[in-house]
């Protein structure tokens, strides 16, 4: 086991160097394996294997994801082969997949944890394993047949990136209107024809699950998700998004063109695929507002040592009160969203209902990170508003968090909606 190979006084960073950069499919979290006999004393009290979690990601940021290749990345526009390789031997992209699937098996807060500390240094690396993780591994695990699990997470774990393909150029907010179609053949198969778009990890993957109505007459209660497989001849990656941030995440058009899948490719229930959506965008919500957090954080860490060895007037400009007080109520912003973020993770590891506390959480987060983001920008002065200083791209980066995995405006409607029904 992974953690059986480090003792409590031993660095993650020695201890990688010890077994040589492999993954963490056997860091394992189980009742057993955590604090056992020990009360958490508040929501950001990681479990050992949690903390674990942390210190390898913090680990292979300083290692790997410098600076100067995170801004690469950006101006390319394209992920670097070899950060997606690590992401795999690091177990990054299996984190709660079951050990007997070569995943880490450990825990969805786990997964939060990795996701914000790679925001920290590039949301862009941050969001494709959120996605890996929270939309697609979660599915199959979930509602996987045996010989779908079998066939589907051992690649997912070990060297296949999956997409989740929901939205359509007409049904972003309005999901549930999508247009692509999955007709019934005499031998049982479907073929699917529509275009999917805003994909991301689209130009990676390998495994694509498409959401796809079989009969539009039942409305929503028609969609059904559908596994298919890059080799598909029937299925090809479109345009690719030319964005303003997380630039390193490849977004793209997935054009199904009668694209024959076998009833074997169904993934769960005929008709139920609106909700593996609904279920499945309440846990990703969760993810981003982790990467809202983890972005905020970074920002900010990058930010106050320049305000703290900047003099104007002879002074830093840290100790300028005015300044104090803006970077206080900043400090305070982030801890309020991180301690949403972990009350809403808890909840869903729990078994709880968590729609409300995701929505809250999504929505508090983004609004966190644009705000500290463009203060950042603001305290640094002229090199703020320069390519050449990452305030920069966090900025860019931070848009995003308001508008997928649910919109604002669509996360407060979901918040209404369920506080109007607790004071009927």
């Amino acid at each position: 086991m992974f953690l059986k190979t480090l003792n409590k006084k031993q660095s993650l960073s020695s201890a990688i160097k010890v077994i040589g950069n492999k993954n963490l499919r056997n860091f394992h979290t189980n009742s057993q394996l955590r604090n056992v006999g020990t009360q958490r004393t508040h929501l950001l009290d990681l479990t050992e294997d949690e903390l674990m979690m942390k210190n390898l990601v913090q680990d292979f940021c300083k290692q790997s994801l410098t600076w100067d290749l995170v801004a690469k990345m950006d101006k390319e526009s394209k992920l670097d082969p070899k950060i997606q390789k690590q992401l795999f031997e690091l177990g990054l992209m299996g984190i709660e997949i079951p050990e007997e699937y070569g995943g880490s098996g450990a825990s969805f807060v786990s997964c939060i944890v990795a996701i914000e500390e790679l925001a920290k240094v590039d949301p862009s690396i941050s969001v494709i394993v959120d996605v890996q993780n929270t939309l697609v591994n979660r599915v199959i695990s979930d509602l996987g047949s045996k010989e779908q699990k079998e066939k589907y997470l051992p690649m997912l774990v070990t060297n296949t990136t999956g997409s989740f393909c929901l939205s359509e150029s007409t049904s972003g907010s309005d999901a549930f209107s999508l247009k692509t179609r999955a007709v019934k053949q005499n031998d049982g198969s479907y073929i699917l024809n529509g275009t999917k778009t805003w994909i991301t990890n689209s130009g990676e993957a390998g495994i694509f699950l498409v959401m796809a109505n079989v009969d539009p007459s039942q409305g929503y209660k028609g969609i059904t998700t559908f596994i298919v497989e890059k080799s598909n001849p029937g299925i090809k990656i479109g345009k690719k998004e030319d964005k303003l941030g997380i630039r390193a995440s490849s977004t793209c058009e997935v054009i199904l063109e009668d694209c024959r899948v076998g009833p074997e490719s169904i993934l769960g229930e005929v008709g139920k695929g609106y909700k593996v959506a609904i279920e499945t965008l309440n846990e990703g919500r969760i993810g981003i507002a982790s990467q809202m957090v983890g972005l905020a954080q970074g920002v900010f860490d990058y930010t106050l040592p320049y305000l703290k060895t900047r003099k104007q007037f002879n002074t830093a400009i840290a100790d300028f009160q005015g300044m104090e007080h803006q970077y206080a109520k900043a400090a305070t912003e982030i801890a309020a969203a991180r301690l949403l973020v972990y009350n809403a993770a808890r909840m869903r590891e729990q078994g709880l209902n968590f729609q409300k506390e995701a929505a809250m959480a999504k929505y508090y987060a983004s609004e966190v990170a644009g705000n500290v983001a463009t203060k950042c920008i603001e305290w640094l002065g002229g090199v703020g508003f320069t390519k050449e200083f990452a305030a920069e791209k966090f900025y860019r980066d931070c848009i995003i968090g308001k508008i997928y995995e649910g919109t604002s405006n669509i996360n407060l409607q979901t918040i209404a909606k369920i506080v109007k029904k607790e004071y009927e």
